[in-house]
């Protein structure tokens, strides 16, 4: 696809800049994955983009080379933090040990920079301290507002960063957790972070694991939003281009898999615990391509296997429906090719997703109840946001006692 307003396409890595760039896997066109549709009438006007991984021999970084325009991906957002209860949980604690660690009170600052409804800045307030939130969806952003958490309703980069350093004074913590994978430039957005901090300050930021991903087969988590699919190595390469040091490591459960990286400002360069991990990465594969050329080949056995089991089900006379409707979802059944044919609906616990259609494969998303009415019950239940799968299967527990099985269908699809 040639480039236009709406799309560029990179031909440098974002993290090292190098033109050494491997094609990897190509999931071909797709629809933005929370690009949802309000009716059937906007289907045939719906916009596709390549989504196409490449793979940096210099860095070890994954990668979208085709970055769509981000005030069309993040200006209105329908993901909520506080809708999950397993994202609640892992936010609450994680403020709460903060807190602790540090030290944090009324004179600190903690800025969080892609803020959402502001569910983690609420935890570290209630706990007496100062916050700031950054979140470019305007309506994200409004809500948070109304909820006692001040937010800037702006795109974060080291411009930014200085006006609100000059406005605010300096952050104890800034807290970057599942934005840098959305970022082009990454650089830019570390430098940002970094001017924030006070000398003893700390920038906490998460991603997902590049690692995970490829263990586990994770293919659905990738969509236009996820610009960079770091390992730990290029993680830190790009912690480097803007001065920082890692501070501490440590790995979570949490989106599938995922990395929370402290950095700071030393001058004795990555704390060691932090080297060792490296060259547990550098033994494992994940810096290496042969190991994300495996990873391509066994997306498409996966893709099989999935397809097949729900054309097999179908035939039975099994009535299948998703649950859910997340970003991760969507690629999934985009990728393979399914529509309201072998899947009818999909439901969700998020009022803001109801009466939506999901984007390329036009399934309608209910209410939950749909699970449970005569005319629309299914006989099996495809957990498309599997990362909660245990909290989905415990709290409809009734569909499975009433004869109903689940669906996991990464990384190869089992019943359950």
């Amino acid at each position: 696809m040639p480039e236009t307003p709406e799309i560029v396409r990179r031909t440098t890595c974002r993290v090292c800049e190098s033109a050494d760039l491997e094609p990897i896997l190509s999931l071909g066109l797709m629809p933005l994955a929370n690009a949802f549709l309000r009716s059937p009438l906007e289907f045939a006007s719906e916009r596709s983009y390549p989504l196409e991984l490449y793979f940096c021999s210099a860095c070890a970084l994954m990668q979208l080379l085709d970055v769509v325009r981000a005030d069309i991906m993040f200006r209105h957002y329908l993901y909520i933090t506080g809708v999950s209860a397993t994202q609640v949980t892992h936010t609450s604690s994680y403020a709460r040990a903060l807190t602790e660690r540090l030290g944090l009170g009324p004179k600190d600052l903690v800025v969080e920079i892609a803020s959402n409804d502001g569910s983690l800045l609420r935890a570290f307030a209630a706990a007496g301290v100062q916050t700031l939130g950054v979140e470019p969806a305007r309506n994200l952003a409004a809500e948070a507002a109304a909820n006692g958490i001040e937010t800037v309703a702006e795109f974060f980069t080291h411009a930014l960063a200085r006006r609100m350093r000059a406005e605010r004074g300096k952050a104890r913590v800034v807290v970057a957790n599942n934005v840098l994978a959305h970022v082009d430039d990454v650089r830019d957005f570390l430098a940002g972070c970094s001017e924030l901090i006070d000398d003893e300050g700390i920038i906490s930021i998460e991603v997902p694991y590049v690692g995970d991903l490829i263990e586990r087969i994770e293919y659905d988590t990738i969509y236009h939003e996820h610009l960079s699919y770091f390992s730990f190595a290029s993680l830190l390469r790009a912690a480097e281009s803007a001065g920082l040091a890692a501070l501490r490591i440590d790995r979570l459960p949490v989106h599938g898999g995922s990395l929370r990286l402290t950095l700071g400002r030393t001058v004795s360069g990555h704390a060691p615990e932090v080297r060792a991990v490296e060259a547990e990465e550098q033994r494992a594969g994940f810096t290496g391509i042969e190991r994300y050329r495996r990873f391509a080949r066994e997306v498409l056995d996966s893709r099989t296997a999935f397809v097949s089991l729900l054309e097999r089900l179908n035939a039975e006379g099994g009535r299948i429906a998703g649950y859910a409707a997340p970003a991760k979802g969507n690629t999934l059944m985009n990728f393979c090719r399914i529509d309201d044919r072998l899947i009818r609906y999909t439901v969700d616990k998020s009022p803001r997703k109801v009466g939506l259609y999901t984007p390329g494969a036009h399934l309608q998303v209910r209410p939950v109840s749909a699970l449970y009415a005569p005319e629309t019950r299914p006989d099996y239940i495809v957990v498309l946001a599997w990362n909660i799968g245990e909290e989905i299967m415990k709290q409809e527990r009734a569909f499975r006692d009433t004869g109903g099985r689940f669906i996991i269908p990464i990384p190869r699809p089992q019943v359950v």
